[in-house]
């Protein structure tokens, strides 16, 4: 049998560090309770309950925690419902960030339109959605399910507390001071060769 050649870049490769995805950097990218009122009001959208839905993620974890009964270990537990509400925050945290984009680009879009000087930009058709339009009510879409996946990730933050008795922060893995240490040790080598 030949040897293979081993992948050794990727094994070596690390993680980008990546700042950590709080519940207070989902709720500064998602609507908030006005934004989300106005958006339904004026796209014609179904409003979000967030309280149901805030209060449907919370019972579901709490019943999540009750089904295990005394299988887990409180270390055990305490990391399981991390890495879940950790799934809920991101969720939102991500969808938040695509409804900001989407936002962008149907302001953009309603800017071209506005603009006297170029032909190419102009609406479509007479009685049909421009493009622009379909931005708009995209990005209101998108910014209604932003705001209710915010509203499970609350319930599942409000939930870990109850379960735990712990504020749920997000799973931060451990710094690699290899590196750091293998430049300090080069640097303080290199200072040798210095008068």
């Amino acid at each position: 049998m030949a040897n293979r050649p081993t992948n050794t870049r990727s094994a070596s490769r690390k993680p980008a560090n990546r700042d950590a995805i709080t519940f207070e950097r989902a709720t500064a990218v998602c609507p908030n309770e006005r934004i989300a009122a106005n958006l339904a009001r004026n796209f014609g959208l179904d409003p979000v309950d967030y309280h149901a839905v805030r209060e449907a993620h919370e019972e579901a974890l709490g019943r999540m925690a009750n089904a295990f009964g005394k299988t887990l270990g409180e270390k055990a537990t305490a990391m399981h419902f991390q890495r879940i509400v950790g799934a809920l925050v991101s969720s939102a945290f991500a969808a938040g960030g695509f409804y900001g984009d989407k936002v962008t680009e149907a302001r953009d879009l309603t800017a071209k339109l506005q603009n006297e000087d170029r032909d190419e930009d102009r609406e479509g058709v007479y009685g049909f959605e421009s493009k622009a339009q379909r931005a708009r009510h995209f990005a209101a879409q998108m910014g209604l399910q932003a705001f209710a996946q915010l509203a499970a990730a609350e319930g599942a933050v409000d939930a870990y507390a109850a379960i735990t008795g712990e504020t749920w922060k997000p799973y931060v893995a451990p710094a690699d001071n290899s590196q750091a240490v293998d430049r300090k040790a080069a640097a303080a080598e290199l200072a040798a060769f210095a008068e």
